[in-house]
């Protein structure tokens, strides 16, 4: 049986009627589409949204950026400048037991028997502590992040202008001066630091003559390039003298041994400098795990000058851990104000041995 098909006339109506069927109304309504194709577009839509809004966010940064005044840091102060010189210095992790970097040490300096040499002989020893005091507290406000270990820094060989009996102008203090230091120090819940000038003198005869108070837990060590004029032959105070990287190191292995021997905590070893001569062959100083080393800025005068040392003479040579003194008196007597804790806390990086003369 054979269809018959249907007529020309017939079929063209009906595709009329389909198309004004279609087209009436075709304003208000959208061609259909099925779900995938929804989900596609809602998803690409969204992207989209998304998109727009991550590039006007990019351009407001970008414009805040370029509107936004360059820091301006002082000397010493550069994050940049201390991280191309080499900071922070990679270092094994401290041993258990050390004071650095988890604290930060301020120190009063000097002798007892001097009220010039610093603030440890300036004044009576009970208002003494009471303004060290008063200094670690305005430190641990300044930095609340960083506890402060009270010290008191003594002289305990003091160069001279005269040779003495044996040539070597320097006098090493009695024992019984530094045993009354030492028991300040425990009245104040402080750490005390043996300070070495040397004179004429050799470290490596001086400094064993004090093992006896270095072997214990809470004395620790400085040495002063300043005064050591074994190779000049001047006289101190007539021409600053230097420490190698040699002399250094034998110190460092000194307190290694006793760390070792008497089973201590690391010790803590500043390095007076503020010129460049100071210290030679810094580069050859070894770092020891039982030993934290401060290198040390000790030069007074206005505050600029004193960010230039800092930056010329310590940021410019990385050891270990950094030091800043303040002068009472020396950084004033033009003046000039003393640099608070917050301005020293802007170096970088951040001094964590404060000492105060």
């Amino acid at each position: 049986m054979k269809y018959r098909q249907p007529g020309l006339s017939a079929l063209l109506s009906t595709l009329v009627i389909c198309f004004v069927t279609a087209c009436s109304g075709s304003k208000n309504i959208e061609p259909q589409k099925d779900t995938k194709q929804r989900a596609a577009d809602a998803a690409f839509a969204s992207t989209t949204a998304a998109t727009r809004k991550a590039a006007a966010f990019a351009a407001q940064t970008s414009a805040a950026r370029k509107a936004a005044p360059a820091i301006k840091y002082k000397a010493g102060e550069s994050p940049e400048y201390a991280r191309q010189c080499g900071w922070p210095v990679p270092c094994a992790a401290p041993l258990p037991g050390s004071i650095l970097p988890s604290k930060r040490i301020v120190a009063y300096y000097g002798n007892p028997f001097s009220k010039k040499m610093g603030a440890l002989g300036e004044f009576p020893k009970d208002e003494m502590l009471r303004r060290l005091k008063g200094e670690v507290a305005k430190w641990q406000a300044a930095d609340p992040s960083t506890p402060v270990q009270p010290a008191l820094h003594l002289i305990a060989v003091v160069a001279q202008g005269a040779p003495g009996k044996d040539g070597k102008y320097r006098m090493i203090m009695p024992d019984a001066i530094v045993n009354q230091v030492y028991g300040w120090a425990k009245e104040a819940g402080a750490v005390m630091f043996i300070d070495i000038q040397t004179g004429h003198d050799d470290i490596r005869s001086v400094l064993p003559r004090f093992e006896w108070i270095l072997k214990n837990p809470d004395v620790h060590l400085g040495i002063d390039p300043e005064f050591n004029l074994i190779k000049s032959g001047k006289k101190p105070g007539k021409k600053i003298g230097t420490y190698d990287a040699a002399d250094i190191n034998f110190a460092s292995g000194y307190l290694k041994d006793l760390v070792k021997k008497y089973n201590l905590p690391p010790k803590v070893f500043t390095v007076h400098r503020f010129t460049r001569n100071g210290v030679t062959n810094s580069k050859s100083i070894v770092v020891r795990p039982e030993v934290q080393m401060v290198m040390h800025m000790d030069g007074w005068g206005a505050p600029w000058l004193k960010r230039d040392s800092y930056k010329a003479y310590v940021v410019a040579e990385p050891v270990q851990y950094t030091g800043f003194k303040l002068f009472y008196h020396n950084d004033t007597k033009k003046g000039d104000p003393l640099l608070t804790p917050q301005e020293v806390l802007k170096l970088n990086p951040k001094p964590l041995y404060i000492q105060y003369q």
